[in-house]
């Protein structure tokens, strides 16, 4: 299997994480997302021009929560995407709340603190960034709350819910995230640092 990737995007660092705690093996194509060639080429995969893309054999996957799943359904007796209904319900509920709600938020104050810099579109606009916290601190109430007194997201060990959760906090230092006051996100992502699979896929994030 190939994996279409970009070190600093946080979708495809989910999809990653998730193959390298199950031991999986993937080809990776890094995709630039600044050249236009690469930018097409992806186009060709991904009709929605975006990373991560799974590729085995002919079939091609692209959603990050989609791919992680997939891959969990090739690893037999694995224990990050349960097989019970109620249990896998709980992750999925996460995987579709990091999507919905985490990672929008979150990508707000990514683009206006470093990518919109990055990609040569202007300083960062104040109301979007009052925007982006707001959002973000609507969000962290929830996920701070469900963690009292819980080291994971979902039953006693980590899952699937924990990357996707996860994986944009990639951002947090670059690019300021307000989230010290809430403890139980911090102990919690404290915990997912350590873990093999994000250590092998930290990269360095410059400030916007």
């Amino acid at each position: 299997m190939r994996l279409y990737h970009h070190p600093m995007s946080s979708n495809a660092r989910r999809a990653l994480m998730t193959a390298i705690h199950l031991g999986l093996s993937l080809e990776l194509a890094e995709v630039d997302l600044m050249n236009a060639d690469d930018r097409r080429r992806l186009g060709e995969l991904n009709p929605n021009g975006k990373v991560p893309v799974l590729a085995d054999g002919d079939f091609l996957l692209w959603e990050s929560c989609a791919i992680m799943q997939y891959l969990a359904e090739q690893v037999p007796g694995q224990t990050i995407y349960p097989l019970a209904p109620k249990a896998r319900a709980d992750v999925n509920r996460w995987l579709f709340w990091a999507a919905q709600h985490f990672a929008p938020a979150i990508s707000v104050l990514a683009w206006e603190r470093a990518w919109k810099g990055m990609t040569g579109n202007g300083p960062a606009d104040p109301l979007e960034e009052a925007r982006g916290e707001r959002d973000l601190h609507e969000c962290a109430v929830v996920l701070d709350a469900h963690l009292a007194g819980r080291d994971w997201l979902c039953g006693d060990a980590v899952t699937l819910a924990d990357f996707a959760v996860a994986a944009p906090l990639m951002y947090s230092e670059a690019v300021r995230l307000p989230l010290a006051q809430y403890q139980h996100i911090e102990a919690w992502f404290a915990r997912v640092r350590q873990l093999r699979a994000w250590q092998e896929t930290d990269v360095e994030l410059l400030p916007g």
